[in-house]
């Protein structure tokens, strides 16, 4: 069976130095994967190792059928985006690996509290799938003494909206849901 053409599309984020890459394919099955740097990359995703050899990507976020390719300080966006564009589309049309390996848990489910356990379902239910739309994502860290630990990526990270994101929005909503939740930082 042959399969369509891969189609990669440029979405502007709310973070003006993150753009964010939709696809017309499934790249993970959930969640995300975040990569900063190239050594980390080599090992967990071909594709992101790719990404991060080009002057000026300076982190990299795979989604569910996105990438979001932030730019360094000193990067170019007509080169990034150019090049990251085109890097996507060959490297998905050549049916190449996306993620190699198991996807690293980002929050012990195991370990975890049964607080915490609610804040991840919250999470993954009502936060992530809202702000994957805008390229990024939010993981839990930890639950300590009514704070809620947080980690922001992709477009998330680094963007001029994100504390309204996570003190308007996010912490708002988890102490609606959950009365123990006291606070929502990012670390």
């Amino acid at each position: 069976m042959e399969q369509s053409a891969v189609y990669v599309s440029l979405e502007f984020t709310p973070n003006p130095n993150t753009l964010k890459y939709s696809v017309n394919r499934k790249l993970l099955d959930k969640g995300a994967a975040n990569f900063t740097k190239k050594a980390e990359a080599d090992q967990r995703s071909p594709l992101a190792f790719k990404l991060l050899g080009i002057e000026g990507i300076s982190g990299v976020m795979i989604g569910k059928d996105f990438v979001t390719v932030t730019k360094s300080d000193d990067g170019d966006w007509d080169h990034v985006h150019k090049n990251a564009s085109e890097l996507i589309e060959k490297h998905l049309t050549a049916n190449e690996p996306v993620l190699t390996g198991e996807m690293a848990s980002q929050h012990d489910q195991q370990n975890a509290s049964e607080i915490e356990k609610k804040i991840q379902v919250f999470l993954d239910e009502q936060i992530r799938p809202a702000v994957a739309m805008d390229g990024g994502d939010v993981t839990l860290d930890h639950f300590e003494d009514g704070i809620v630990y947080l980690s922001m990526q992709g477009a998330c990270s680094g963007c001029p909206s994100s504390t309204m994101t996570l003190k308007m929005g996010i912490e708002t909503k988890l102490k609606d849901a959950i009365p123990e939740v006291m606070e929502v930082v990012s670390i």
